[in-house]
């Protein structure tokens, strides 16, 4: 239950000392994120369209090392608890070598649009498109 992408490292996101300025990460990670939630057709369209917003409630970030302009890294998001909450993890690697540089997660809360209260249970429409989601195996 996972998605991978992989990245070439733009020079708006490099700081003087050509290392990637650190909130450009959750950028990152929403990149994966997007393409995660994709495979189980439940991304910010289609939540909108079901009545919820998912906004970010909690993220955290631990850089290990470095990444620089023009490397390639592929970001991995990894569903990790859907029951109550979307919380997703990060890895992110050097696409060439494989070395780990980075690792994160965020958690993500439903919002009922219309009443504007937060939700104590995921949505029913949440757990239907991952229970139709091929890969998708309830632990």
């Amino acid at each position: 239950m996972h998605a991978d992408v992989i990245i070439e490292v733009p020079f708006h996101d490099v700081d003087t000392m050509n290392v990637v300025w650190h909130g450009h990460y959750l950028k990152y990670f929403e990149i994966a994120r997007c393409k995660l939630l994709d495979q189980f057709h439940y991304n910010y369209n289609q939540m909108r369209d079901s009545g919820y917003a998912w906004p970010v409630i909690e993220s955290h970030v631990r850089y290990v090392q470095g990444i620089e302009f023009e490397q390639k890294i592929r970001v991995r998001a990894v569903l990790k608890e859907w029951e109550n909450r979307l919380k997703i993890e990060y890895l992110i690697f050097d696409a060439v070598s494989g070395r780990k540089l980075t690792k994160g997660y965020t958690s993500q809360v439903a919002v009922h649009i219309e009443k504007r209260e937060m939700c104590f249970q995921s949505p029913q429409v949440l757990l239907d498109c991952l229970n139709a989601w091929p890969e998708f195996k309830a632990e």
